[in-house]
């Protein structure tokens, strides 16, 4: 008995693989997709300021306030913009031609050279309170770099009356991408291994071979297994395939260890196929198994898994409902393998939570799973 089940099983994953090969779509969602993503995301998406527009207004110049220009000039964050008043460089920011506004008034040089307070005027276009933020920390941390240039041209301490030397752990060139690209991989892999049975058996249904499965002597059983083996191994090359665009190409570093990575993306991988699976009985139609896909799996995989929006910062009802969002516990894995690498009080709480969300979500696409047509 248990070697006709074996021979009907091999017979199954035997049929999966030729359809595969015949119909490469499946191929495409495992691999092609998640290149396209990343490509587009690497390098369309950074949280990075570049090179951003600012207006420099000096009313009286000077070598006191070229000094201080200059710290714009040459930072990698700014394009300054030079304006002789005021109301032309609030115009400017109007038009959102610039994004602030440094004004050096007239007594600005007197001020500094007499010793006493030389205020600046800096306005910032808040339309994006994102972006607002981070042009106000490097306009004061360019005026903090001239004050302390200042103050050792001149022999005398600091300014300041504390000295901070500022150390970032685990990311120290503050690239958004390093932070970006492995919270990507798990919406990728959430999206694809969601589409790769999910579009699969429903494109079954339309074309009838599901029927034909139905009056064999299979059991659903070896039906969903036979369809859950060949689309891990494909979801699985797509992870490994991510996992080399990242390092290689957009030079992601992977501190952690590779076989926690992989055991972790395996976890994860039976979680996204278990909902594809989950959602294929549901829908016997491609349209709708992909819309569900998207709404069910890509979404919410997203916006509340923290690849992007803080979860600590979103309401309490919200934060409930991230803990059935299985990339949520995938992104910290990941986040964590890449940048700071085998951290186990990260690893081992999310891994076992991958492993709830997995046995979860194919224990429901087992029960609601049915050898009949209605």
């Amino acid at each position: 008995m248990n070697f006709a089940i074996f021979r009907r099983l091999r017979g199954l994953l035997r049929k999966e693989f030729l359809q595969i090969l015949r119909d490469p779509s499946a191929i495409a969602i495992a691999f092609l997709l998640p290149a396209v993503l990343l490509f587009i995301f690497g390098y369309g998406v950074s949280l990075d300021a570049r090179n951003v527009p600012l207006a420099l207004v000096v009313e009286h110049p000077s070598a006191v306030t070229a000094s201080f220009t200059g710290q714009f000039e040459r930072s990698p964050f700014f394009r300054p913009q030079r304006f002789l008043n005021i109301h032309d460089a609030e115009a400017a920011m109007a038009a959102r031609e610039v994004e602030g506004i440094v004004w050096l008034r007239g007594d600005f040089t007197r001020r500094v050279k007499n010793g006493g307070n030389s205020p600046i005027g800096v306005i910032v276009n808040g339309v994006d309170a994102n972006d607002a933020r981070i042009v106000e920390g490097y306009v004061q941390q360019a005026w903090a770099n001239w004050l302390v240039a200042q103050a050792g041209a001149a022999g005398r301490p600091p300014p300041l009356p504390i000295s901070v030397e500022a150390r970032v752990r685990f990311n120290p060139a503050v690239s958004s991408r390093n932070y970006l690209i492995p919270g990507l991989i798990a919406v990728i892999m959430t999206l694809t291994g969601a589409l790769l049975t999910a579009l699969v058996i429903a494109r079954e249904w339309e074309r009838g071979t599901m029927e034909a499965l139905m009056v064999t002597r299979v059991s659903m059983h070896d039906i969903l297994l036979a369809k859950l083996i060949p689309y891990f191994i494909l979801g699985m090359g797509g992870m490994a395939a991510s996992v080399t665009i990242a390092v290689f190409l957009f030079h992601v570093p992977l501190r952690g260890s590779l076989l926690v990575l992989t055991g972790a993306s395996a976890l994860f991988m039976l979680a996204a196929l278990g909902m594809g699976l989950l959602i294929s009985g549901f829908a016997r139609n491609q349209f709708v198994a992909g819309q569900i896909a998207i709404i069910t799996a890509f979404l919410p995989a997203f916006i509340l898994s923290g690849f992007v929006f803080d979860i600590d910062s979103m309401p309490p009802p919200i934060q409930l409902i991230t803990h059935v969002v299985a990339a949520r516990y995938f992104v910290s894995v990941l986040q964590s393998e890449f940048l700071a690498g085998d951290v186990w009080s990260i690893v081992l709480p999310n891994t076992v939570a991958l492993a709830a969300m997995a046995i979860l979500f194919l224990g429901a696409a087992r029960v609601i799973a049915r050898k009949r047509l209605d």
